[in-house]
């Protein structure tokens, strides 16, 4: 996970490799983890993967072409939040996305302890 950095996307954060290069990876399926505090019904979620995949798209990644999306939703409880994140970045991601600060937070975490680890 060391390969990864976190960029601010206007209240969003997302850990992107090689952000503009989508035409050099369009043979090969990328993943992205994404992790949202609310419940997978809620409109304001909703919008926010929309918005996300529209801005994806733009870039030249399509999901289901070049690019698959493995979202987790925490209901908007923060105890899911740590679960939910190790469960991502368990299934080792190219990128993370957390659509709230609190998301965010829950993804650190992890990343932070597998550092403290790796040092041993």
């Amino acid at each position: 996970m060391q390969r990864r950095s976190f960029l601010m996307l206007g209240g969003a954060a997302a850990a992107w490799p090689l952000a503009g290069r989508a035409q050099q990876h369009a043979q090969g399926m990328r993943r992205i983890g994404a992790l949202f505090s609310t419940v997978e019904t809620d409109p304001e979620g909703q919008a926010r993967a929309a918005a996300f995949r529209e801005g994806l798209q733009k870039l030249g990644w399509t999901e289901g072409r070049n690019l698959h999306i493995e979202y987790r939703w925490a209901g908007g409880s923060a105890e899911h939040m740590a679960p939910l994140a190790a469960e991502l970045i368990a299934a080792g991601p190219e990128v993370l996305f957390a659509a709230a600060t609190t998301a965010l937070i829950a993804l650190q975490r992890p990343r932070t302890s597998c550092r403290s680890c790796s040092r041993r």
